[in-house]
């Protein structure tokens, strides 16, 4: 459960799946300021790599049946496997974003000069390459 009245939440990585989208809705809705945070979250990165195969059926069937070693079978139960979004898709697909914080992951000193203004109430001024660089 993710409470409500949060002031800041860093939000990490790409949505691929509802239970991701189902915590990124509760987040805006609970958050005063979400922060998108390192490069999946920001752009989608790596994960949406498994766009290229067009559905999460294909990526499932690629996965667990065309390269898997022993069992071959596309997990069923419950709980095993959350249900994957046909796209993986960066945060902001979703929802608002207040602040997006590239980085893989974003460096200490991005991070610090980031969180320290909104601690104090202010928006951060992320300005300059070594702040705004991706990777």
């Amino acid at each position: 459960t993710y409470p409500e009245n949060v002031d800041i939440c860093l939000v990490e990585g790409a949505v691929a799946n509802e239970e991701n989208l189902e915590l990124a809705l509760k987040v805006r809705r609970n958050t005063k300021f979400v922060v998108s945070f390192g490069d999946c979250a920001v752009l989608g990165n790596v994960p949406t790599m498994r766009n290229m195969l067009n559905g999460a059926d294909p990526v499932l069937r690629r996965c667990y049946v065309e390269l898997s070693d022993y069992g071959k079978q596309i997990p069923k139960e419950p709980g095993i496997v959350p249900k994957l979004l046909d796209k993986v898709q960066p945060l902001h697909y979703y929802i608002d974003v207040d602040l997006y914080l590239p980085g893989c992951p974003p460096s200490a000193d991005r991070i610090r000069d980031a969180i320290f203004p909104l601690l104090r109430g202010e928006k951060p001024v992320l300005e300059g390459r070594e702040m705004l660089k991706f990777g």
